[in-house]
C-alpha cells in the first residue's frame, strides 16, 4: 500500500502540471475567440493592407502626390477608353495621379484617426478616473462638461472649433478630439465606479496604495477591455469626421492629399468623370467598414458574454 501511494503522487503532480501547460496563452485564447468572427478577420486583413499602403507610400506610390501632369488632366483610368497604365486610376482635375493621392491620403486619414484615438484615450482615461475617484464636486464638474460637449452635434462642434482655430491638419485633430473625448471619459468613469467597490480595490487601499497608483495601476487595467473596443471603433469615427471637415474645406488644406478634400475638389466632375469622385469615397467606405468589422470582432473576443457558443 505504501509503495502504491508513493508511486501515484508523482503521477497526480504530473497530470496537474500537464493541465497547466496545456492551457492556451492569453494571446492564443484571444486570437481563437477573434477568428470565430469571419467578418472581423476579413476586416483586419483589409485594414492591414490599407495600413501597409500608408506606411510604404513613399516606396510604392508611382508619382509624387503634389506633382501635376498638365498633359494628362482628367485622364481616364486604365479600364476606360483612352486610359493607360501610366495612370492606373486616372488623374483628377488638376492633373494629379489618383492612385498616388489615394495612397498618400490613406496615410493622412489614418494619422488623423490614430492621433485622435491616442489623445482621446489618454485624456479620457485621466478625466474619467479623476471623476470617479475624487469628490462629488469634481465628478459633477467633469460630467457636466462632457454633457455640454455632447449636447452639440458632433459635426457642428467640429466646425465651430476649426472656425475658431483656423483650418489645418493639426486643428482638425484638435477639433475631432474634442468631439469624441466625452465618450472615453464617460466609459472610463462608469467602468471605474463599478470597480471601486470590489474587494481587490479595498485590499489595495488597506495595503496603503496611494490614490495615483490605485487609479492607474489597479483600477484602470480592469477597465481596459471596453476602452480598447471604443478606441478601435473611434478610429473609423475620427476618419469620417475628418473627411467631413475636409469636404467642407475646413480640414487638411491643399495640396495635402486627404480623402475628404479630394471628394470636395472632384464633386464638379461627378457626371463627366465619375471615377474622380468615386475613388476617394470608396477608399473612405472600405477603410471605415474594415475597421468597424475588426472592432466588432475585438468586442466579441474581449467580452466573454458576446462569444458564440
Amino acid at each position: 500500500m505504501a509503495a502504491d501511494v508513493t508511486v501515484s503522487e508523482p503521477a497526480a503532480v504530473d497530470e496537474g502540471g500537464a493541465e497547466v501547460l496545456a492551457q492556451p496563452s492569453p494571446l492564443s485564447a484571444f486570437w481563437a475567440a477573434f477568428r470565430e468572427n469571419k467578418g472581423a478577420v476579413f476586416g483586419i486583413a483589409v485594414f492591414g493592407v490599407v495600413l501597409l499602403l500608408a506606411l510604404t507610400a513613399n516606396l510604392i506610390a508611382p508619382h509624387s502626390p503634389i506633382e501635376q501632369f498638365r498633359d494628362a488632366v482628367r485622364a481616364p483610368p486604365v479600364w476606360e477608353q483612352g486610359g493607360s497604365w501610366r495612370f492606373v486610376l486616372g488623374t483628377d482635375g488638376d492633373g494629379h495621379d489618383m492612385l498616388t493621392r489615394l495612397i498618400y491620403g490613406a496615410r493622412v486619414s489614418l494619422f488623423i484617426g490614430f492621433s485622435v484615438m491616442s489623445v482621446s484615450f489618454v485624456i479620457g482615461a485621466a478625466l474619467g478616473l479623476l471623476a470617479a475617484m475624487t469628490g462629488p464636486v469634481v465628478d459633477v464638474a467633469v460630467t457636466r462638461l462632457m454633457d455640454l460637449i455632447m449636447a452639440v452635434p458632433s459635426l457642428v462642434l467640429a466646425i465651430l472649433v476649426v472656425a475658431v482655430l483656423g483650418p489645418s491638419l493639426t486643428n482638425t485633430i484638435v477639433a475631432v478630439t474634442i468631439v469624441y473625448l466625452p465618450r472615453y471619459v464617460r466609459l472610463v468613469r462608469a467602468s471605474a465606479l463599478g470597480e471601486l467597490n470590489k474587494e481587490y480595490v479595498t485590499a489595495a487601499r488597506v495595503a496603503g496604495v496611494g490614490p495615483f497608483r490605485l487609479a492607474w495601476s489597479t483600477v484602470l487595467p480592469n477597465c481596459l477591455a471596453p476602452l480598447i473596443v471604443m478606441a478601435a471603433l473611434g478610429v473609423s469615427d475620427a476618419i469620417l469626421e475628418a473627411a467631413g471637415l475636409g469636404f467642407l474645406g475646413l480640414g487638411a488644406q491643399p495640396p495635402t492629399p486627404e480623402w475628404g478634400s479630394m471628394l470636395a475638389d472632384s464633386r464638379e466632375f461627378i457626371r463627366s468623370d465619375p471615377w474622380i469622385v468615386t475613388l476617394p469615397g470608396l477608399a473612405i467606405l472600405i477603410t471605415v467598414v474594415a475597421i468597424n468589422l475588426a472592432g466588432d470582432g475585438l468586442r466579441d473576443a474581449l467580452d466573454p458574454k458576446m462569444r458564440r457558443g
